[in-house]
């Protein structure tokens, strides 16, 4: 007798069904795994036999085949253990299944039988509700991150035998339930306000307008001045995250093995990655022999931010290129291509120079750094890579009589208001073209939704004529002005909206030339 049992494996951020099948004929012990599973796969059999012997089940003596199909899909997870076993104790008839075709089954095994947790359970989940399975049982540490999906009864279980059980209407287990109200509630709660930080009104109207068309930002100022604090303040000034987001940002998440630390399994907040500066570039893009999403796929629908951005290595810097961009990461290899989502705004930091201290009037606090120094530590980052970062401001020591008040300043629920408002203008701007915001134009869209008038081509033109800005530069200064002149709820953009634009270009305007 054959048996058979229903599961899933990832590939990428997305789930694939995965058919064990189990069959034994008379000779010598012998397990045979087919079905392209790699060598971590291939080592499972040892676990599901030493689980099913000390949960109390006999295995005959048999030369075992297990065949993971479709045998042309690379298999690489241990969720495949739990199946595995199921097959085998259906191949030796100690049970049956009615309709094996409506129960997926994930989990890895122990060797005394219990069941532990696996990695991108949601997006299994996801797969066996598109596949139409009615019943999913997973370990009961993922249960809440897979019953988030509606019309799929999640039964949790502990070990092997619990699962038996159940399948033979032995045992009752509960189907796994989530308040999604609840969920909806703590969606976009955040524990920070951008009240909190004193001072700096210029970098909040800054990060304001950065919020409300989707641009990067770079801030550039002294140790200590609140570069870090501002930043981890971004999130939650950005518009709301909608429970589609969630989920799709959840996934990526999920395949990385984070969302057990996700209160009810889910993403409640936008991602906020901040990664050391000395992060690999797979790490950081995303890779490996089995390639799994980086930093970049992590702050999807969120936030990376880049502290002390020149301390990263160039070429850690120069594959951010493809991804801000194009809002993807294609990672080729030989036998397959893999795509991860990556649309993130990324906000980095840095000091205007090595000992950082350069023009400021910090007492005690002088730069000490020779010119040719301070160029060394600019120049490791490039242009091109500037050029794709819309706004630049700086960020001045705070003051004394700023750090003494009270808190000043609009909090973020009131900084997110102005910020919707500017994106429904966007939305509504966009609905035919396929994007959501100022920064995702094209060319063609910047002649469309960017004319200028007189006053707004001599100034922008002076500006161009001065500093030598690239293209680029002038399609980012054209975008930002737009976001400036809907946060004011203008149709057209005006010349003071050039003018502002202009002046979040610090670094062409000062450090670089």
């Amino acid at each position: 007798m054959v048996g058979i049992a229903l599961s899933y494996t990832t590939i990428g951020i997305d789930a694939y069904q995965i058919t064990a099948e189990c069959d034994g004929t008379s000779g010598l012990f012998v397990v045979n795994v087919v079905g392209m599973a790699s060598s971590a796969t291939k080592e499972s059999k040892d676990r599901v036999f030493a689980a099913i012997k000390n949960s109390g089940y006999d295995y005959a003596s048999k030369r075992y085949t297990i065949n993971l199909a479709p045998a042309d899909m690379k298999k690489d997870s241990s969720a495949l253990d739990l199946p595995i076993a199921v097959a085998v104790l259906l191949c030796n008839k100690e049970f049956k299944v009615t309709d094996y075709r409506k129960i997926g089954i994930i989990g890895e095994l122990s060797l005394d039988g219990n069941v532990r947790p696996v990695t991108g359970v949601l997006p299994i989940a996801i797969a066996a509700k598109k596949d139409n399975i009615d019943t999913l049982i997973v370990p009961w540490e993922n249960a809440e991150e897979a019953a988030i999906i509606e019309g799929l009864n999640v039964i949790p279980v502990t070990s092997l035998r619990e699962t038996v059980g159940w399948m033979k209407n032995e045992v009752t287990i509960p189907a796994a339930k989530v308040d999604r109200d609840s969920i909806f509630k703590v969606l976009n709660d955040f524990p920070l306000d951008m009240q909190d930080v004193k001072g700096q009104f210029q970098v909040k109207r800054a990060m304001e307008v950065a919020a409300a068309g989707g641009h990067n930002l770079i801030m550039i100022g002294p140790p200590g001045s609140g570069k870090t604090m501002l930043a981890r303040r971004l999130p939650t000034i950005l518009p709301e995250l909608k429970l589609h987001e969630a989920l799709e940002a959840t996934k990526i998440h999920s395949v990385a093995g984070l969302s057990k630390h996700f209160r009810n399994g889910i993403l409640t907040t936008r991602p906020f990655r901040s990664p050391h500066h000395t992060i690999s570039d797979i790490a950081l893009i995303g890779g490996g022999a089995f390639p799994k999403p980086g930093e970049v796929s992590l702050s999807h629908r969120g936030v990376l931010f880049l502290d002390e951005l020149p301390e990263f290595k160039r070429a850690v810097l120069e594959v951010l290129r493809q991804p801000l961009e194009d809002g993807i990461v294609t990672i080729s290899r030989a036998a397959s291509s893999l795509t991860f989502p990556a649309e993130f705004m990324l906000v980095a930091s840095m000091n205007p120079c090595p000992c950082g201290y350069q023009g400021s009037n910090i007492p005690n606090h002088n730069c000490t750094c020779e010119y040719g120094a301070i160029m060394r530590y600019r120049n490791r980052v490039s242009g091109p890579l500037l050029d794709r970062i819309d706004i630049h401001v700086e960020v001045p020591t705070v003051t004394y009589a700023d750090l003494a008040a009270l808190p000043t300043g609009d909090k973020s629920i009131d900084i997110r208001a102005r910020v919707n408002k500017a994106r429904a203008i966007q939305h509504e701007r966009f609905q035919e073209a396929g994007i959501f915001n100022n920064s995702q134009m094209n060319s063609k869209q910047l002649r469309k939704y960017c004319i200028l008038d007189d006053a707004s081509h001599a100034l922008l033109q002076n500006a161009i004529d001065k500093m030598g800005y690239s293209a680029r530069v002038f399609d980012r200064i054209l975008k930002v002005a737009r976001t400036i002149a809907d946060l004011e709820g203008r149709t057209d953009i005006h010349s003071e909206d050039i003018s502002e634009a202009i002046q979040y270009r610090t670094l062409d305007r000062k450090y670089w030339n």
